[in-house]
């Protein structure tokens, strides 16, 4: 329920960022983020865990933050290179997993470390903007950093990615060989 909520509240911080209500949008972004802390919290200290909600929690966090990027690229208050480079990440990483389902060899999503760092960057990131603009104040030399670091954490979390699935699919086709040759040394021995 509490994901859910989370789901719930994106539309309305994108609209509060479309109608320039930047403290409203702050707030928004500001209880997403307490309440995936408190969810994640039940989660583990009361051991409840759904498949469904290991599918919605990252999705709901990301929906967030694509929106959030998106939106104030478009505002002029982030680059739009970081824009599209988070957007591209996120495509490609949907795509790898798609194509790997339909090849037969799914490939298990684990968030490395680098994806971790990244996406904290982003949050601090968004909620630094989103602060500035909701209470007027400018953070000049913080807000160029944690730009440029989101942007090469981003490109370093795509290549790890890119080079993790690489090496899964690379081991699809020996996989297939390998259980085929078996199969076919114990069809001729029998």
């Amino acid at each position: 329920m509490i994901t859910i909520m989370r789901l719930l509240l994106v539309p309305a911080v994108v609209l509060a960022m479309l109608q320039a209500r930047w403290d409203w949008a702050f707030a928004g972004f500001l209880v997403a983020g307490i309440s995936d802390g408190i969810d994640g919290f039940i989660a583990r200290r009361y051991r409840l865990f759904s498949r469904l909600g290991a599918y919605l929690d990252p999705m709901a966090d990301k929906l967030l933050l694509v929106s959030v990027f998106v939106v104030m690229g478009f505002a002029g208050e982030l680059p739009l290179w970081l824009v599209v480079t988070m957007v591209s990440r996120d495509g490609l990483i949907i795509c790898a997993v798609l194509l790997s389902s339909v090849m037969a060899h799914p490939v298990e999503v684990k968030p490395l470390f680098v994806s971790k760092v990244n996406t904290a960057a982003q949050i601090a990131l968004a909620a630094l903007v989103l602060g500035e603009l909701a209470f007027s104040v400018h953070l000049d030399p913080l807000r160029p950093a944690l730009i440029l670091l989101s942007g090469v954490l981003t490109v370093a979390s795509a290549a790890a990615y890119l080079v993790a699935w690489l090496r899964h699919m690379s081991g699809y086709g020996e996989g297939s060989q390998t259980s085929n040759t078996k199969s076919g040394n114990s069809n001729t021995d029998t």
